[in-house]
């Protein structure tokens, strides 16, 4: 693949990058605003039965909410690869218009970059992912309840918080995070492509500057014949 190639693709990646991440910060920022800064992951809790005057019913009762260092990694892990993948994208973009490739300590950099946003990213996506598994299967006791997680979102758990969209929320931020995670891991195979490519590029450079330097001390076939007709004489 061309340098310009591998520098268009990068750059596709980084707009798809910025694009998955945004949809992971606003459904994050939403539903900790919605639940005033409490984590629904790792919840605990269970449904205990009230008794009323008029009739009975169950209510969710939460034991222990989740850390909130949870939902806020997430949300910072989000917010990092939106801010990097703008970035790189705009440095990309500039790249492209000028014709200019950048040198391998940019490709370099970049790979570095990428390698972490990609372990960071998979981090947040399986905190969240296993999290919000863990609520669900609280909230409605592993399908024992007659609603699913979804379904619950409808209903006024009376939490004292806004529970109309968590489901909604933290299905588009799992989708927002392992799709970012793969636009990350897309670039950097592309930035390791680019390394490799500039690193033999730099290695034939260099070999090409040896043969010439070989070339220049090597005697040529004509003085080495007057030379040896100096000798002879």
């Amino acid at each position: 693949m061309a340098p310009s190639s591998l520098l268009c693709a990068q750059c596709a990646c980084y707009v798809l990058a910025f694009l998955f991440s945004f949809a992971v910060v606003v459904p994050l920022s939403e539903n900790g605003r919605d639940f005033r800064g409490r984590c629904l992951l790792f919840t605990e809790g269970m449904w205990l039965s009230a008794n009323l005057t008029v009739h009975e019913r169950e209510r969710f009762t939460v034991q222990e909410w989740g850390p909130p260092a949870a939902c806020r990694f997430g949300l910072l892990a989000g917010l990092l690869s939106l801010l990097l993948a703008a970035a790189h994208a705009w440095r990309a973009l500039f790249f492209l218009c000028k014709g200019h490739e950048g040198s391998f300590f940019h490709a370099f950099l970049s790979l570095l970059v990428s390698a972490c946003v990609v372990f960071l990213v998979f981090i947040a996506g399986t905190i969240v992912s296993v999290g919000f598994t863990m609520w669900c299967d609280t909230v409605t006791e592993k399908g024992t309840v007659p609603h699913s997680c979804e379904e619950l979102q409808d209903i006024d758990l009376e939490l004292s918080v806004d529970n109309s969209a968590f489901y909604d929320q933290f299905a588009i931020a799992q989708f927002g995070l392992w799709a970012a995670w793969l636009a990350w891991l897309a670039v950097a195979t592309l930035a390791f492509l680019k390394v490799y490519h500039n690193y033999r590029q730099e290695d034939l450079l260099d070999s090409l500057v040896h043969e010439k330097e070989l070339l220049l001390a090597r005697p040529s076939p004509r003085g080495a014949f007057q030379e040896e007709k100096s000798a002879v004489i």
